[in-house]
């Protein structure tokens, strides 16, 4: 898979996982998450991704 389409999958995956993380924290604490929270949960989502993509023979 090409470097630009592991990253555009990698960052889509690191926003949606990120605005699913501050639904869910308004959801349970009626309060906005902190950005720097939101950002930890994304990052920590992107490396599991993008080694899966690496791994992946698309044909």
């Amino acid at each position: 898979m090409p470097l630009w389409q592991r990253l555009l999958i990698t960052v889509a995956t690191m926003l949606v996982t990120s605005f699913l993380a501050g639904l869910s924290w308004r959801w349970l604490f009626n309060t906005d998450i902190p950005s720097y929270l939101s950002g930890m949960v994304g990052g920590v989502t992107a490396v599991p991704v993008w080694e899966l993509l690496k791994r992946v023979q698309i044909r």
